[in-house]
């Protein structure tokens, strides 16, 4: 009695390109390869850096001329003094103003003032203030990138996308596959947001989270307290043996 189901090739068999059904077995079992081996490099990590770098998530239709852009821009300025790279979105509203801020605080160049970008029909490359530039074709890609490139996340007001963004990152940080990382929201709208599931989780029959959980986010409501956040988290990177003396003192050490 014959079988008409394909047989799933072995690993080294050809497969004819008339059989859809292994073609399709090998191709999908490729992309997830393709995957374990990004997987596999991500684990790789500097000993030292000498930037601390600060993502700025925030709405790309605030005006340039609104006070939430302006104060962003300020923001950005100040962490840029204090030693900080900023990464963005690298578009328009307030990833611009994060940019402008690092731009107007060094406009030499010598702090990067970096854009993630994802590829979107409706808007036209990275804003005039990136001085290096990330381009992505999925947001699965790009946020992948800002969790491997980020010592902190400053969260301003924002859509659906910096929602999104904000729940990946909180999410990385409730299973431990980040630590240690500030994830600072700013605003009301925030602090209405980490409500949501303190009363709609916690108090279920059983319990969806636990209170820990939804202390991760520190909500602040102004300038001052996230530089407060950032300049204590700084002070303890800068005491792990990172930045600029540990950078050159790794660099005179390897030379001897």
């Amino acid at each position: 009695m014959s079988d008409d189901k394909p047989q799933t090739p072995s690993s080294q068999s050809p497969v004819s390109l008339g059989d859809e059904s292994a073609v399709l077995e090998l191709v999908s079992g490729s992309i997830m390869n393709l995957w374990d081996t990004v997987n596999t490099l991500t684990r790789l990590r500097p000993t030292r850096r000498e930037r601390y770098r600060v993502t700025i998530f925030g709405s790309a239709r605030v005006p340039a001329d609104h006070w939430v852009y302006l104060a962003v821009r300020d923001l950005a300025e100040e962490l840029t003094r204090l030693g900080c790279d900023i990464v963005s979105g690298g578009g328009p509203g307030l990833m611009q103003a994060a940019n402008e801020g690092a731009k107007r605080a060094d406009p030499n160049g010598e702090a990067r003032s970096v854009g993630i970008r994802v590829e979107l029909p409706f808007e036209q490359g990275a804003n005039d203030y990136v001085t290096q530039s990330f381009e992505h074709r999925t947001f699965f890609t790009r946020l992948h990138q800002f969790v491997l490139m980020s010592d902190a996340f400053v969260v301003v007001p924002g859509g659906i996308g910096t929602v999104l963004e904000t729940l990946m990152v909180w999410q990385l940080l409730q299973v431990e596959h980040l630590e240690r990382t500030p994830l600072i929201l700013v605003g009301k709208m925030y602090e209405e947001l980490v409500a949501w599931p303190r009363s709609s989780m916690l108090q279920s029959d059983p319990p969806l989270a636990s209170p820990k959980d939804i202390d991760l986010p520190q909500c602040v409501s102004d300038v001052p307290g996230i530089l407060r956040i950032i300049r204590e988290h700084h002070a303890g990177w800068l005491k792990d043996g990172h930045g600029p003396a540990a950078a050159a003192s790794a660099s005179t050490t390897a030379r001897s």
